[in-house]
């Protein structure tokens, strides 16, 4: 999945900087990933440790990092079941269609009508398979972390959801077809939560602490809008011309709180390694960082230059930079 702030081009450096902290062996290390988003940090790390702890406070990521990260045990027959959710004949009256498709009238185009159609019978069968106890928690998440991944192939947008396009693109033209979301396999469980940061931060504990907050104004919650739909599926009133759902601001995209919020977490952090990833692009500065995680511990900063992330081709101006610089603050707190 395509995501604004993605670490995935950033794992080798990340890893390897971790490592050189921490050690090479965290077989019994529990590392938390407090914002994870995709939770593609924590899936690297997963096999590595001890536990995985997950956190994110939007409905999409928590329904990934369930399946990613809190699913490690094989899930029966999982593959016929995305069969038999592939070759379910289509529903003609839901909430994607009626919404966010061009022919049920809404004026919205993120999805074409088929591919409407599609999303809404898969979800409305796993609701039911869920209803009826037919399948458990994990295998609901791991289907419903599918359909999130496979519909997000299929949408009309230049990545992100804020808004749709005027006509539907090549691969929005595609007929969706339900794929499996894999998963590592561990002997070991772990926890996935979707609470405020600040307010997890004070009743877990473990070794190493990752941070990947918001870096800027934008709002995760409306740019990926239409995946937490489908993640609740509810019954509400989209507004507005991009049928927007009701959402919260995180204080870590707000200039006046960030810095507050920012350190209020390091204080109430019970891990002795903090690893922060922050851009140059980003509403703290290096010294505000530097500065708060300063007081908690020993500090070290390491940069790596990377490619820009690029909503679409015409964000070049406001942004002429083709990269950015990637700041890992480190605090070994003591």
């Amino acid at each position: 999945m395509n995501y604004i702030g993605s670490k995935f081009k950033l794992l080798p450096f990340l890893k390897e900087e971790i490592i050189k902290v921490v050690g090479n062996d965290l077989s019994q290390k529990v590392f938390c990933d407090l914002f994870a988003g995709t939770g593609i940090v924590g899936r690297a790390f997963k096999k590595d440790v001890q536990k995985i702890i997950s956190n994110d406070l939007e409905d999409y990521s928590f329904v990934l990092n369930k399946n990613y990260i809190y699913n490690h045990q094989e899930l029966a027959n999982k593959h016929d079941l995305i069969i038999y959710l592939n070759s379910l004949e289509l529903i003609d009256n839901g909430f994607i269609y009626n919404n966010y498709c061009y022919g049920s009238g809404s004026g919205r185009l993120y999805f074409s009508d088929f591919n409407g159609k599609k999303i809404d019978t898969i979800r409305t069968k796993i609701k039911e398979l869920q209803d009826s106890h037919q399948i458990d928690d994990e295998t609901y998440y791991f289907l419903l972390s599918s359909l999130l991944e496979s519909a997000d192939k299929v949408a009309n947008t230049a990545t992100v959801y804020g808004a749709y396009l005027k006509k539907l693109k090549k691969s929005a033209l595609k007929n969706m077809t339900l794929e499996s979301a894999c998963y590592e396999h561990t002997n070991n469980s772990h926890e996935v939560y979707k609470l405020d940061s600040n307010e997890l931060i004070k009743i877990i504990h473990g070794d190493i602490l990752y941070l990947d907050p918001p870096y800027n104004q934008r709002q995760y919650s409306a740019n990926y809008h239409i995946l937490n739909t489908i993640a609740i599926y509810d019954n509400f009133i989209p507004y507005g011309k991009t049928g927007m759902r009701k959402y919260n601001k995180s204080s870590y995209s707000k200039k006046l709180e960030v810095s507050q919020s920012f350190e209020e977490l390091i204080k109430n952090a019970k891990f002795q390694f903090i690893f922060l990833s922050y851009n140059n692009e980003g509403l703290m500065t290096p010294e505000e960082i530097k500065t708060i995680m300063s007081k908690y511990g020993k500090y070290d900063l390491k940069i790596q230059e990377y490619k820009r992330f690029k909503a679409d081709k015409n964000e070049n101006r406001n942004h002429t930079a083709t990269s950015t610089f990637e700041y890992l603050h480190i605090l070994n707190k003591t």
